[in-house]
């Protein structure tokens, strides 16, 4: 073998294996060691767990059609979900714009050139004829990626391609999950207007009664006026509950991708069940919910820029060429006689910057140093999130076996109170307090149950609902 095909060989075996390496560090996800078990798990028994669910809709877990319907719209009509996918498909074409620097640019020209110079003003006393000349050339230039800072710079642009994807599933997820509450709230809503109702109803002929026997003379006015304003002020709140729940209806329909005014949801009382998809080991979070998800990939993402800042130190190479033809007339231009070539390598760097490079690296490294302590505090404050829904789903739990039991003993106390009144045992402001009583203690078993919905859709929705990290 010649000596120039020696110091080729050798030239190529050196860029091999530098291109088998890159500057910057190699990424390692920064630990965090969860807990063997969730604190608040213990005590609490889901009503109806359901562990063949589809964790994909998982909102079907709750069995409710109306429901199953208005979560499917969120994927399909709304707009932050569709800005979220239209920001995940730009992280999309920066990974392909990365992913081009790697191939070298080809390119072509066509040059056309009719030029003369006046020979008299060279003091020859002539003028020279026109001159043409015709030139098609294809060019070709490739940075060589020898340092690894276009492998580094690829890097980063597919993490953050991949924070994007997490943000979008994170996007959707909330979407559904501030639609599941909107929804449970606004059929707690219907709970009790439906009470209310029933109430205004009772307080009417309580009051008629009230007023005949005014009339009569066996009940006093203040005993009339008291069952007024009990019948007054419930109704006055029955209004003010429609318009809270005209709210939560336009909320809905402006999550599902529909105008308000043309939306409307039936009325339907609130669910009776609290069934929970079971939560799984505290290890199994770190991958099923998005956020952490994203602020995991980016401390990748500006891992990756270490090594970037980094290649700023070491010179860039490149080889350009160009191959063509050159004539003075367009009918024999591509011909082997009018063939023209070039080939050049360049190196270029920096020197001297004061230590601008040095700040760059400087800089980058404390910005992944930021990513790693977002992802540690991501993770704790989601752990905290799923210990307090835990909490209050087993606490609501049994709360709201004791405001079952209030709300049992109000009504009878209110049966009573009516009785001894009628006896004239009692005054009616007794049978006005416990009809109150009973009232709120319906409105505080409806309240908790309500919260305990809510409390189930938060800790799915914690959880990541189906999604899970190796669908990144």
């Amino acid at each position: 073998m010649s000596v120039g095909r020696l110091a080729r060989a050798g030239l190529g075996a050196a860029l091999a294996a530098l291109a088998g390496c890159a500057i910057g560090p190699s990424y390692h996800r920064p630990d965090v060691k969860p807990p063997a078990s969730y604190r608040e798990q213990e005590g609490w028994t889901p009503v109806a767990p359901k562990d063949a669910i589809d964790r994909g809709a998982w909102w079907s877990v709750y069995g409710d059609a109306t429901l199953d319907d208005l979560e499917k719209r969120v994927n399909v009509s709304n707009q932050t979900v569709k800005a979220a996918e239209a920001q995940y498909q730009q992280a999309r074409a920066l990974v392909w714009e990365a992913r081009s620097a790697f191939f070298p640019t080809v390119g072509v020209s066509a040059n056309a050139t009719r030029s003369a110079s006046n020979s008299a003003a060279l003091g020859t006393g002539a003028s020279a004829h026109p001159q043409n000349l015709f030139q098609l050339d294809g060019t070709a230039s490739w940075t060589l990626d020898i340092w690894g800072t276009i492998r580094r710079q690829f890097e980063s642009q597919k993490a953050a391609a991949q924070v994007s994807a997490a943000d979008l599933a994170n996007a959707r997820l909330s979407a559904q999950a501030e639609l599941a509450v909107d929804y449970f709230n606004l059929r707690a809503a219907d709970s009790l207007d439906e009470m209310l109702t029933q109430s205004v109803a009772g307080y009417q002929r309580t009051a008629e009664i009230t007023e005949n026997q005014y009339h009569y003379g066996t009940a006093s006015r203040g005993d009339y006026m008291e069952a007024r304003a009990q019948l007054e002020a419930t109704r006055a709140q029955l209004i003010a509950l429609r318009q809270t729940r005209g709210a939560l209806e336009h909320a809905i329909a402006v999550l599902t991708g529909a105008f308000p005014s043309e939306f409307t949801v039936a009325h339907a009382p609130l669910a009776a069940e609290v069934p929970v998809v079971p939560v799984g080991v505290p290890s199994e979070l770190l991958e099923r919910n998005p956020v952490i998800a994203a602020a995991e990939r980016q401390v990748q993402q500006q891992s990756a820029l270490i090594g970037v800042a980094e290649g700023t130190f070491f010179p860039q190479l490149t080889l350009s060429g160009l191959a063509g033809y050159a004539s003075r007339t367009t009918s024999h231009l591509i011909s082997l006689a009018n063939r023209d070539w070039s080939i050049e390598g360049a190196a270029t760097g920096t020197l001297l910057d004061a230590g601008g490079r040095f700040g760059q690296v400087a800089a980058a490294r404390a910005a992944w140093r930021q990513s790693v302590a977002n992802y540690r505090q991501t993770v704790l404050t989601t752990f905290q999130n799923v210990e307090d829904q835990l909490l209050a789903l087993h606490t609501l739990q049994d709360e709201a076996v004791a405001a079952e039991g209030a709300a049992d003993a109000a009504r009878q106390a209110a049966e009573v109170a009516l009785e001894q009144y009628k006896a004239g045992t009692v005054a009616f402001t007794t049978v006005i307090v416990a009809n109150q009583t009973y009232l709120n203690a319906q409105q505080t078993v409806l309240t908790i149950q309500q919260n305990r919905l809510v409390a189930s859709v938060n800790l799915v929705a914690v959880l990541g609902g189906g999604w899970q990290a190796s669908s990144l």
